[in-house]
């Protein structure tokens, strides 16, 4: 049976630098080229134990920011709780004062400016911009789709205040990016149950139909409570999206119950599939046009 890899106590399940490692004799350079630990950067190293996950990228990329760097964006976004963010293999976004030298940039999305003081805090050990002035760089840097996604589940998870962001936005009107982050924040709902429910909302919302209700409260006559993904109740129609995220076939007829129920209530119940939001946008606005029309709505 091989010899298991030396681990130092100080190292297991950390995130560190080969150098220092050495340095302190924890490690020698055999040794830190064993099993034991994974190469993430240029001299950053990782209990090979750890999650390959975007946190693990965030923290060596943290290990090599220069004085005043920090996480930001999407970045700073999945270190809040937003999962769908960011992946293992994306880079690491980062805002660095503007004449601050970086050095290696592989893997990171640098983004020169200046932070306000309280739009940086210090957690779990990790550097990031607060998540009102997460949610702002979000908007001013990604997609609206995206970005607006990604600030439901801020807002949807009480990490992010509407009122605080819209405060923001009237401190710093005629700022660069103002007004993306304005239209974010008008189009942003907490409500939201995931991402490509988000997607399908604003889509529906910039293509000019009115806006839906994000798990409006339908009470049946039953008594039990129903909570379509998007409708408009004042015309009783609602949108269900059906795609991986909602889960597997279980789910799925759970689904299907639930629009039999609406129905049978008076409501009308649209499917959109991931595919056919892919592909067939156009026809799904259609569908959900006639069916508005259908009901009253001018």
């Amino acid at each position: 049976m091989p010899p298991q890899p030396a681990r130092p106590r100080e190292l297991q399940w950390q995130v560190f630098r080969g150098s220092d490692a050495i340095r302190r004799r924890l490690l020698t350079p055999d040794q830190l080229r064993s099993g034991a630990w994974t190469r993430l950067r240029s001299d950053v190293y990782a209990d090979i134990r750890l999650e390959r996950d975007h946190e693990l990228a965030c923290r060596a990329a943290a290990l090599r920011l220069p004085t005043g760097a920090a996480i930001a964006g999407p970045s700073a976004a999945y270190l809040y709780g937003v999962r769908h963010a960011a992946t293992s293999t994306d880079d690491v976004h980062v805002i660095v004062p503007v004449g601050v030298s970086v050095g290696s940039s592989q893997g990171l999305r640098v983004h020169r400016g200046g932070t306000a003081p309280g739009e940086v805090v210090t957690a779990a050990g990790l550097r990031r911009t607060s998540p009102v002035r997460t949610a702002w760089d979000v908007a001013v840097w990604l997609d609206v789709l995206v970005a607006v996604a990604i600030m439901d589940t801020l807002l949807g998870g009480g990490v992010l205040e509407h009122a605080e962001l819209a405060k923001m936005i009237d401190a710093r009107r005629g700022e660069r990016g103002w007004r993306r982050v304005a239209t974010a924040l008008d189009l942003a709902d907490g409500a939201a149950q995931s991402p490509p429910e988000s997607r399908l909302r604003v889509k529906i919302v910039l293509a000019g139909l009115p806006r839906p209700v994000a798990q409006y409260p339908v009470v049946l006559d039953s008594g039990l409570v129903l909570h379509p993904d998007l409708s408009w109740p004042r015309y009783k129609v609602a949108v269900e999206y059906d795609g991986l995220w909602h889960g597997g076939a279980e789910q799925l007829h759970l689904d299907r119950r639930r629009l039999n129920q609406l129905q049978a209530a008076g409501w009308i119940v649209l499917h959109v599939t991931a595919r056919r939001l892919r592909d067939d946008f156009a026809g799904v606005l259609r569908e959900i046009e006639a069916a508005l029309r259908s009901r009253g709505w001018r």
